[in-house]
């Protein structure tokens, strides 16, 4: 599988392991940066993740700041892109079997890299479910669609 990955400066303290390990599963990781612990802005470093994965030159992406809700509310603007912040392996299964998500935005501040090894462990192994939640995906979907003009109130 091609991974792409980046952090902040918050989670860069996990993010080279994390593609080391990444790489140990025989995954291929395009690795966005930062290449230091200097500070630098996660938006930048979460669109350029997610919109790899949007143009499918990665299969999934990981992202790592110091809790994960920047990255993830980023990403999650990139249209085709499903991140979420995760913060355990069963919502990491959760997240692919329920929603198909490929994009993971974890804690590198407040998540110990244990976890989060166990947490890209689940995103990548699980499959979508598809069945009653392949509607729901395509429900969150229509989301992405300028036209779309909401559900009635």
């Amino acid at each position: 599988m091609k991974i792409a990955i980046a952090s902040d400066h918050a989670g860069f303290c996990q993010k080279p392991a994390m593609v080391e390990y990444l790489k140990s599963l025989g995954h291929e990781v395009i690795d966005f940066g930062p290449q230091s612990a200097d500070r630098v802005d996660y938006p930048d470093f979460a669109d350029k993740v997610a919109r790899c994965v949007a143009a499918g030159e990665a299969d999934r992406g990981v992202l790592i700041c110091g809790t994960g809700i920047g990255m993830a509310l980023t990403a999650d603007k990139v249209v085709g892109v499903r991140a979420a912040v995760i913060q355990s392996p069963l919502f990491a299964h959760l997240f692919r079997e329920h929603n198909d998500g490929n994009v993971v935005c974890m804690s590198g501040r407040f998540t110990p890299f244990d976890v989060n090894k166990a947490i890209v462990d689940e995103f990548l192994t699980t499959d979508f479910g598809g069945g009653r939640h392949a509607g729901r995906v395509q429900k969150i979907m229509r989301e992405d669609d300028p036209g779309f003009g909401g559900v009635e109130c």
